[in-house]
């Protein structure tokens, strides 16, 4: 009996063991980012990252006591890549459902609200029958590019899409463009808050659909349960402790423009 007994511990202690072997402590955490999208991330003038979603990754990081390591990439949503492990996550993607056949999510780390941007004096409205004929801009591989093609490039409305917001913007004033359809966050600093910005404006109501979604979260592997739960919890710690409020309140997330 005692030989059994033996024989049980033994087993427990190379199967626990064997398990602390296959998966130890993270050290560090590789996030994604398409550094092309200010305020929420690109780079200074100096090469640094900036912008919302860099310091909120910085702050996880610090919350979970890993190394942070940012890993760029041409766009976003690179799920091909997140899947052979070149990086562990992708930092600021709105899980719409048709992301969450590839990846699941965290909890959202902020909301957004998506706007149709014309001229002031263009009458425009958020709607296919208002913007048939026109050219919308958006950008390549965004949320916003999926829902305008999907729901207003098949009853007539021109999409046309851009790498660079920068490239967008410039379309609308140029005349290129007779619209765009973005973050509110974006377009006031790219557009609304600068002085050739002043002759356009948010028109209509927000647009709200699932293929927009309507907050960022950051993406994980599926099978990735304890990165997502200990991303959710340092989120949940950061709102407790205050530098999530801190971290924020600079980018005017919730106030509206009208």
């Amino acid at each position: 009996m005692a030989l059994i007994h033996l024989c049980v511990a033994l087993a427990l202690l190379l199967s626990v063991d064997a398990v602390a072997a296959a998966d130890p402590p993270r050290q560090e955490v590789r996030f994604a980012v398409a550094a092309l999208f200010p305020p929420f991330q690109s780079r200074d003038p100096q090469g640094q990252l900036v912008g919302l979603n860099i310091e909120l990754g910085n702050a996880l990081c610090v919350q979970m006591h890993v190394r942070c390591t940012w890993v760029d990439q041409v766009q976003v949503e690179n799920f091909r890549a997140l899947d052979a492990r070149r990086f562990d996550a992708i930092m600021g993607i709105a899980p719409t459902s048709e992301r969450r056949r590839w990846a699941n999510f965290t909890d959202l780390l902020y909301p957004f609200t998506t706007r149709l941007v014309a001229r002031k004096a263009s009458g425009l409205l958020p709607t296919a029958k208002s913007l048939k004929g026109k050219r919308v801009g958006v950008l390549l591989g965004s949320n916003r590019e999926a829902f305008a093609r999907s729901k207003w490039a098949p009853k007539g409305v021109i999409i046309k899409s851009f790498w660079l917001n920068t490239d967008l913007v410039h379309g609308l004033l140029a005349g290129e463009l007779d619209a765009t359809l973005q973050g509110t966050v974006e377009i006031r600093e790219a557009l609304l808050d600068t002085d050739e910005g002043q002759a356009f404006d948010f028109l209509g109501p927000a647009v709200s659909a699932e293929l927009l979604g309507d907050g960022v979260a950051i993406a994980v592997r599926k099978p990735d349960t304890a990165l997502r739960h200990a991303l959710n919890l340092a989120l949940e710690q950061l709102k407790q402790n205050g530098e999530y409020q801190r971290i924020v309140a600079p980018y005017r997330l919730e106030i509206p423009r009208f």
